[in-house]
Parts: structure tokens; sequence; C-alpha cells
């Protein structure tokens, strides 16, 4: 509705002070069919008097350089982007300081959202931006879903590393429900959709007794003793899964570390081991993995699943195989959202023959530990 448009745009600005200050210049190439780049960052826009330049680029082979030509000429003062767009820009950025020079010369704040954030990532983000200027760039996050607006917690302070998505905004509240083995987070305030047209049943299971939108997200404190320090995601409910041995192994949070520890070999991975008694990966390499040797590329991906076991945790906390996927993920068959980003269930659902390779012994291509 309207009113909860402009209510969450009310409690950005609240809690982002600058945008009244100071008029946003963005490149940004988010759909706006999406509530990302619409109902976030072209409202944004609108709200306060900016400048938003349309990039008909976006995080995908030969278009990407679309970004970064449109990037280097506007020169943005914010960027906000998914961590595909991050990761298919930065090889850019690494390889030319003059691009970097020219993205960065504006840049007052990098905001991610709508997927989790490898740490790798944020480190040469900031390895970049140390090598062409002085002042560091704020990194921030936010979190919220179409229903609410988007945003319902955001970070106004800053952080040191990724994880973290804020504190709810003014007027809105977060509680923390037990849910299985994880806290639920769900949501209340002026933003929050009323409930779905002419589909009470539905309406009434999105919201708990207490009035609470149930968002499907878990999350827990950054610090358990000091609230103040924000909330970070912990995956989602629903995409959660457990092994033979009944232990749930949580996707949302262990991709990232997989990806952080895998890199820079490994673009993403889809984690497997529904009802199975080892977790697996199906992994997506990066482009200049695909340039080496597959007994070479076999062997770091070997070394970083040792690495990963090495850290404990048991069998919910790293994989035991990895099978290498020849095909990128396809946006045809679902497999890539419009916001860029790996989805899960399709991959799994789409390549249910590689999955099953994955698990057979005599499979010559399984990288195993």
């Amino acid at each position: 509705t309207h009113r909860m448009l402009c209510a969450n745009q009310q409690q950005i600005a609240q809690v982002w002070p600058f945008l009244t200050r100071h008029s946003l210049v963005l490149v940004d190439w988010l759909p706006w069919s999406h509530t990302f780049g619409g109902n976030h960052n072209f409202n944004m826009v609108l709200s306060h008097g900016g400048t938003m330049y349309i990039d008909e680029g976006r995080p995908a082979p030969g278009l990407i350089e679309h970004s970064v030509r449109n990037l280097r000429e506007v020169k943005p003062n914010f960027y906000f982007n998914v961590p595909r767009g991050f990761d298919m820009l930065l090889p850019y950025l690494e390889q030319d300081e003059a691009t970097a020079r020219d993205v960065f010369a504006n840049m007052e704040g990098i905001f991610y959202a709508a997927a989790a954030l490898p740490q790798s990532l944020w480190q040469r983000l900031e390895t970049v931006v140390g090598k062409v200027r002085e002042r560091p760039v704020w990194f921030t996050s936010a979190w919220g879903s179409t229903e609410t607006s988007p945003g319902m917690t955001a970070v106004h302070w800053r952080i040191e590393q990724a994880g973290c998505l804020g504190l709810p905004l003014p007027g809105g509240e977060l509680k923390l429900a037990p849910n299985g083995n994880k806290l639920e987070m769900r949501v209340r305030g002026p933003n929050i959709f009323p409930g779905y047209l002419n589909q009470d049943s539905l309406t009434q299971a999105a919201f708990d007794e207490e009035g609470f939108y149930r968002i499907g997200d878990a999350g827990k404190l950054v610090d358990p003793a000091d609230p103040a320090q924000g909330v970070m995601f912990d995956g989602r409910v629903a995409e959660d899964f457990k092994l033979s041995t009944g232990t749930w192994v949580s996707v949302g949070t262990l991709r990232p570390r997989i990806v952080t520890v895998m890199a820079p070999h490994v673009a993403d991975v889809v984690i497997t081991g529904h009802d199975r008694d080892e977790m697996g990966l199906l992994v997506f390499p990066t482009p200049q993995a695909k340039a080496l040797p597959e007994s070479e590329l076999q062997s770091h991906l070997r070394e970083a699943m040792r690495r990963l076991a090495a850290e404990g945790g048991g069998s919910s906390q790293h994989p035991t195989r990895a099978l290498v996927q020849a095909e990128p993920p396809s946006a045809d068959a679902g497999e890539i959202t419009d916001k860029g980003y790996i989805n899960q269930r399709a991959v799994l659902e789409h390549r249910a023959a590689e999955v099953a390779a994955l698990y057979d012994p005599a499979h010559a291509r399984v990288i195993r530990l």
C-alpha cells in the first residue's frame, strides 16, 4: 500500500539522515519488478530528489561490462547491489586500478542485500578501495521483504565484517521466536502489509497471535550480551534440511562460509544432503578456476574441504564431496533469480541427476575427502 511505502522511506531516512542532506546519484540495474530495485532504491531517489541512471548491464557474462562502463562514467555516490553483482564486478576493479579509481571516486557507501555476502568478497572490496583512495567506503546492509516495503532493519553504524543486518527501523518491532533449533524472526510495524487480497486464510497464517508477520527467516543476535550490536541472518527456516542422522544443516549461513573458504575458485555452491548421511556440494567455478587443469582445481577444492572439516562442528558443518558443474546456473530454468543469486531448490530439482551422481561411489568426477 502507499502507506507502507511512504512509512518505510520515512523510517529509512531517520536512520540514514544523509539522505536528506545529499542528493543520491545511483547507477542501478536491479529490476523494478523486484522490491529491492523498485520499492527500496527507486523510491529512495524519488523521495529525496536524486538521480538514478538505469544500468542496462547486470551480473551476467556479456552484460557486466556495460555496468563497469556506466559506473566509470557516472561515478555514483552510493552503490546498491546483490553479492553476485559484486562478485562479477570485482575482477574488473582488481585488474585495472584506473577503473577502480573512477568507480570509487565519489562513493560514500556500498550496500548489499538479498543474499548473504561472503566475507571474502567484503575483504576484496576493502582491498581495492584501499589501493585507490585514503578514505574508506562505508559498508552497510539491511533486511526485509516485499511484505515489509521492503526495509525492516538497517545498519546505520560502521561494521567491520559481513553478516550484521542492523537493528529494527523506527516504529518497527522484531521478535525472535523459537522454531525448531533456530529463532524465527517475526516483525510488526507501519511498513508491514495488511494481508493478502481476498485470501483470509493465507493472511491468518501469515501473522502470529500478537500480529507479527512470520517472514520465514531465522536470526540471532550478533552479540547475545549486547542487543545494540544488531541481528544477523541465520538461514531460511524452510530452506534448512536434515541429514539422515537427524542433524540439521543451516543452508543460509553455511553457503557463504563455504564460498569464502573456497575462494577464489568458486563463484557459488548449492548444498546437498537431504536424508543422506553426508553433505555434498554442486560447485559453480569462477572463470579463472575453469582455466585451470581439472586435477589442479580438484586439488584446491579438496584442500578447502579439509580446512572446513578441520574447523570442527560435525557432519552438518562441512561437505565430504563436491561435483564441479560444467554449465553455469540457468536463468531460464529458474536456477538464478532476477537478483542474480542461486535458487537452491530450483538447482536441486533441475540437476537431480548431478545430485545422484554426487553420491555415486563409482563416479569419477566426484571430489571426495
